[in-house]
């Protein structure tokens, strides 16, 4: 039987901690609520998921440009951006226990304590405040930043001046964000700092409808591209009664996870709000100047923003599997299988993904040939990929361990490779086995892994 979803999720967060993937942060100190570390091999996938990202929405588009703005940034961009004012979230205390919480349905007692002494809900304000200088005082006021967006529209006047962008064009980043969470969890789905891929894409008003939509689809197609089931993505149109302050229309992509649909990634019609308050705030002429007709404009803007974590965890989820296979087999070069079956947990993450694109895993290690061959295949290879080398345990084991980070391919070096120059390639999603000559293994590797 299938295991009941909570479950799932701790057999996911196991194996991360197991394999190397994300960390509770702090943990020789007993931890730090809601903060985790990703390792060896969990920063190579998300910086795949950063990097593929970038890729398709800078790298092979004309009409987008990148930026790296600045964490802490003037306070009076979240003034300008309703951050100061509009940024809250609804906050109860229980009157025992003082556990905070924010409201997400109708309580009638403490979740902790079970007290039925419960405050007023009062707003409360997610961004991280600190000080500028030695002295703590109001003047001295600055905030992490809790979205990567306002950078964007800050620069908006500098892009112009300092590049030949004309509408439409997108300014596109990845960067952390920060937010005091009031009730953070489910692992790394919602956490105190986290990263954001974010485009701002600047359009003619009278376009606004027609890209919200193609964003809209673009943006879910990417996910399904990379692997994703897609009967485990929807997407959720916010009614137009609870959309945010500065949205004309907001669609959710929403993941099923094992603690149930959640969003990814939001695309909003954000109108020229940005823009405008900006522009007001500052006094700078943010308008755009169009040389056909000779007007200018406030463009409007479609924003696709996913969180960069969110879309690691979700690969991650997805990719999750456990299954019976037989033991029967016999493993690369030849030799007895035993019998039976055993369960095998694996990661199928889209090659693109994978931490490890191949691991290198000489048949026996003791034999200083065999040994010769396969480093010498592993030099090569870790030119152009990202390559593992193993040789502790029986071939079975190391099998195993690559399957549990979603290595999509082992190579064997055995006896016969000495003699005829070939190894086998083992695929981990259907564990069959192929031999090729070792001189091709860099071309089919890289045909593998772009196809």
């Amino acid at each position: 039987m299938p295991k009941p979803e909570p479950a799932l999720m701790k057999d996911i967060t196991a194996l991360c901690k197991r394999r190397g993937i994300i960390y509770p942060s702090s943990e020789i100190y007993g931890g730090f609520a809601n903060t985790w570390d990703y390792g060896p091999y969990g920063v190579l996938l998300k910086n795949n998921v950063k990097k593929i990202w970038w890729e398709d929405m800078v790298m092979k588009r004309t009409d987008i440009v990148g930026l790296d703005s600045a964490i802490l940034m003037n306070p009076k961009i979240w003034e300008a951006s309703g951050h100061l004012t509009q940024f809250t979230d609804p906050l109860i205390e229980c009157k025992k226990c003082h556990a905070r919480f924010r409201i997400e349905q109708s309580l009638d007692k403490c979740p902790t304590c079970q007290a039925i002494e419960l405050t007023e809900a009062k707003q409360f304000n997610l961004m991280f405040k600190t000080y500028v200088g030695p002295e703590e005082s109001g003047t001295n006021t600055v905030y992490l930043r809790p979205e990567t967006a306002q950078g964007i529209f800050a620069n908006f006047k500098n892009v112009l001046d300092s590049t030949r962008v004309k509408l439409p064009f997108g300014i596109a980043q990845i960067g952390k964000a920060f937010r005091n969470e009031i009730t953070p969890g489910n692992f790394t789905f919602r956490t105190l700092e986290f990263e954001q891929f974010e485009l701002e894409y600047f359009i003619y008003p009278k376009d606004a409808d027609t890209e919200f939509k193609t964003w809209r689809q673009a943006r879910l197609d990417w996910y399904v591209g990379l692997g994703i089931n897609k009967h485990k993505l929807r997407l959720q149109d916010h009614e137009q009664a609870k959309l945010a302050h500065y949205a004309k229309a907001v669609s959710d992509i929403e993941y099923k996870f094992p603690f149930g649909w959640s969003e990814l990634e939001g695309i909003a019609n954000r109108g020229d709000y940005d823009l405008s308050q900006h522009q007001k705030f500052s006094g700078q002429d943010l308008q755009y100047f169009n040389e056909d007709t000779k007007e200018k404009i406030l463009p409007y803007v479609i924003e696709p923003s996913g969180g960069v974590d969110r879309a690691t965890l979700a690969f991650l989820v997805d990719a999750y599997s456990k299954e019976k296979v037989n033991k029967s087999s016999p493993p690369a070069g030849g030799g007895a299988g035993g019998g039976g079956s055993e369960v095998r947990t694996v990661l199928k993450l889209h090659p693109k993904l994978a931490p490890i694109k191949v691991a290198i895993l000489p048949l026996v290690k003791k034999d200083p040939e065999l040994v010769k061959m396969a480093k010498g295949i592993y030099e090569e290879l870790k030119q152009n990929f990202f390559v593992e080398y193993d040789e502790d345990g029986t071939v079975g084991k190391r099998y195993r361990r690559q399957d549990e980070i979603g290595t999509p391919f082992c190579i064997t070096i055995d006896s016969d490779s000495l003699t005829d120059k070939t190894v086998t390639i083992r695929h981990r999603d259907s564990m069959q086995q192929e031999r090729i000559n070792s001189a091709e293994l860099g071309d089919w590797l890289k045909d593998k892994l772009n196809s």
